[in-house]
């Protein structure tokens, strides 16, 4: 088994964990701020790497008593601790603190203060390693073979190296006045009454011998790094929001903040930002969900969907390659800097996905609707182009008009949608649909993508090509809503198998058809009346799966949990066609369950009907930050201002549906085009100050089916 079939379920650590994030590097720790990959997944990360396996602090022999983790920021933790006296007395003066910072490796500033009226002399041991583990195999919790692995001490610092794969990784670890040994850094302090003593102590991490090229130094400030002064200069420049429901704001500024910590950036396009899937092990890029994280935090700041759309760009497949599913057109699923991940597959980067491809032109269309500048859209132009390519010669692998996948390996993922767990995909008895399999949200996001590409042609003059889309569009509805609608039942089945079969279980997947528009109208009804039941909403959020499914489970990962994204684009859906009562109904859910989660919605949490339990139940092993989390709450608000720009017609609508208990909301420096607006809101009414003089307010909301083409969607 290889990285991209290991469990979708990763062990972040346990509840006590603390889970540091900047850029793509991590740091899981215990809550007395310790590491020890003994049988568990803590460490510090770097480009994939456990950088840092062992991080235990001994003071006169024995561990501290931890009294408190502080999290600060995402980037840092302080981690304060009773230290043992000499003579091991209980009611010890000495307390330790703990200064973490997570970025090019990691930097410890340890201070021990002495609150006795007498001086104390201290043995300080840290002991340390670190196993250079690829990331899969710590989160699949396989072996780490240690057999190449070196420990050298070279005058003030240890280094600790290992070849993985041809690929020279180490740690260098140091400190002032330590003395170094091959598994240890260790102190001895005289420490007056009353007074404190320090230390500073540094990992670097190497590829190659080579540090990263601005590491952690005795000399700089952590604070000043560029990771830090990045993420500083986005909660400056995002939007500022002023909720009279204090709750709701809360959520709102945490999934601000959470989407600018998992911002990733090339190294060789440092303009260019892209989202992460989330933490801890997905900070990566991820084709899909970076692409649906961005779209939902539009409003927050589209240069993100910008930035991601043009590094997935520069990945975008040249060639057929069976190891890492790439092909020409294709947009990745996965990008990884591990060099057990990539070699297993040939490469850094994994295509195994469906959806990606399709998303990317749809994505674009959105932002051209955003007033994204004309130059980037042209020069991305072109990779959509490609992608639609994809999408007709090797996305519809057998010519039917529908979007199919099935992996050429034994490694890949087998099921390639969002639902990406090995079980994901099942009929209403419980059987495994096998594939080929078509899906029905990815024949939405192709039709979406069709739209775009013709809503792009028709802004650019090309009457032409914009019919040729627009046709397209039509034709794949109409097929759409013929094979895959279940009349007996009154919904879409989830996919079609090998056979065509309509694959017949219940599930959320139909909203996002919503979302996108691809549900003939008179289907619509059946449609919300299903996602509205019991069976599938919860009161927190709709359910991936029915309860009245077979394979129906509450607790497990994606048949019958219940995920923020998921519900957030089902409320976008339902307000698209209409249905402002029901949308609003699973927004409040999402808002109350955020509230229970300290305003941070996790990846996902348990399906449990919300009359059985006081709050929504976790789900143990949920990524959190999550971007597509993050962002639900970012997308909620836009519908419930029901928000929509459209630079291709020189529009704006806005018609809040707020309810009357929530008071007035704010939102002052919202980007728009080249422009910061601000917009006010109450109840019903609503108003934007600082619109670009192109864009004319319309108080009423989009048309229900509108394709941007100037009439209804795949008429």
């Amino acid at each position: 088994m290889t990285a991209w079939n290991a469990d979708t379920e990763a062990d972040i650590g346990g509840v006590d964990a603390v889970t540091l994030v900047e850029g793509s590097s991590f740091c899981i720790s215990s809550h007395s701020g310790d590491l020890s990959s003994e049988g568990g997944t803590s460490g510090a990360f770097y480009q994939d790497t456990r950088v840092v396996s062992r991080w235990i602090l001994r003071i006169n022999g024995a561990l501290r008593e931890p009294l408190v983790a502080h999290r600060p920021d995402a980037y840092e933790a302080t981690f304060v601790g009773r230290a043992r006296w000499p003579d091991g007395r209980f009611d010890s003066p000495l307390v330790v603190r703990q200064e973490r910072h997570i970025g090019p490796g990691l930097q410890d500033d340890i201070t021990l203060e002495n609150y006795s009226s007498e001086d104390v002399d201290c043995d300080i041991e840290l002991l340390v390693d670190a196993d250079q583990a690829d990331l899969f195999d710590v989160k699949g919790g396989r072996p780490i073979n240690e057999d190449s692995l070196t420990r050298t001490v070279k005058g003030p610092e240890l280094l600790i190296e290992a070849v993985r794969n041809g690929q020279r990784r180490g740690s260098a670890i140091r400190a002032a006045g330590a003395e170094v040994t091959a598994d240890a850094l260790r102190f001895h302090a005289h420490i007056p009454a009353r007074g404190k003593w320090a230390t500073s102590v540094i990992v670097v991490p190497l590829i190659d011998g080579e540090a990263p090229k601005s590491p952690f130094t005795e000399a700089g400030l952590p604070r000043h790094r560029v990771g830090v002064q990045r993420h500083r200069e986005w909660e400056e420049n995002v939007p500022r929001l002023s909720l009279a429901d204090s709750s709701i704001e809360e959520t709102l500024q945490r999934s601000q903040t959470d989407l600018g910590l998992l911002r990733i950036f090339d190294p060789e396009h440092p303009d260019r930002v892209a989202v992460a899937a989330g933490a801890p092990w997905f900070m990566a890029l991820f084709g899909r969900d970076s692409l649906l994280s961005s779209y939902m935090a539009l409003l927050v700041d589209s240069t993100l969907a910008a930035g991601t759309l043009q590094t997935l760009a520069a990945l975008q497949g040249s060639k057929v390659d069976n190891d890492s599913e790439e092909q020409p057109g294709r947009i990745p699923h996965e990008v990884r800097l591990g060099v057990t991940a990539g070699l297993s597959l040939g490469g850094t980067a994994y295509y195994g996905t469906a959806d990606a491809t399709p998303l990317f032109v749809s994505v674009l269309g959105e932002l051209s609707r955003w007033g994204l500048s004309d130059d980037v859209i042209d020069s991305l132009l072109p990779h959509a182009d490609r992608a639609l390519e994809w999408i007709e010669k090797y996305g519809d692998r057998d010519g039917d008009g529908f979007v199919e996948y099935l992996r050429p390996n034994t490694h890949g993922l087998v099921n390639q949608g969002w639902k990406d767990s090995w079980d994901g995909i099942n009929f209403a008895d419980g059987r495994m649909a096998e594939a080929p399999i078509a899906l029905c949200e990815v024949q939405g996001y192709v039709y979406a993508a069709y739209l775009a590409r013709a809503l792009l042609a028709g802004s650019a003059g090309d009457a032409e090509t914009e019919h040729r889309w627009a046709e397209r569009a039509a034709s794949l509805k109409k097929a759409f809503n013929e094979k895959f609608w279940l009349p007996d039942k009154g919904y879409f089945a989830v996919a079609l198998d090998k056979d065509k079969k309509p694959v017949d279980s219940c599930t959320s997947n139909m909203g996002h058809c919503l979302w996108v528009g691809i549900v003939d109208e008179e289907k619509a009804p059946q449609v919300v009346e299903r996602l509205m039941s019991p069976k599938m909403f919860t009161g927190w959020g709709i359910r991936t799966l029915a309860s009245d499914m077979v394979a129906y489970n509450p607790v497990s990962y994606h048949n019958g949990s219940v995920w923020p994204h998921d519900s957030a684009l089902v409320a976008t859906g339902l307000m698209r066609y209409g249905y402002v009562a029901e949308a609003k109904r699973v927004a409040r859910g999402i808002f109350d369950a955020a509230a229970h989660f300290d305003g941070q919605l996790p990846e996902l949490f348990c399906g449990f009907d919300r009359s059985e339990y006081s709050g929504p139940v976790p789900y143990p092993t949920a990524c959190s930050p999550q971007a597509w989390a993050a962002a639900a709450p970012i997308q909620l608000a836009r519908i419930l201002l029901r928000f929509d720009p459209d630079f291709t017609r020189g529009v704006v609508h806005l018609a809040p549906i707020l309810a009357e208990d929530k008071g007035e909301f704010r939102a002052d420096n919202v980007r728009l085009g080249h422009a910061r607006i601000s917009i006010r809101a109450n109840r019903q009414e609503g108003n934007i100050d600082g619109l670009p003089p192109e864009l004319k307010l319309l108080k009423e909301p989009r048309p229900a089916l509108d394709d941007g083409l100037g009439g209804k969607a795949g008429e």
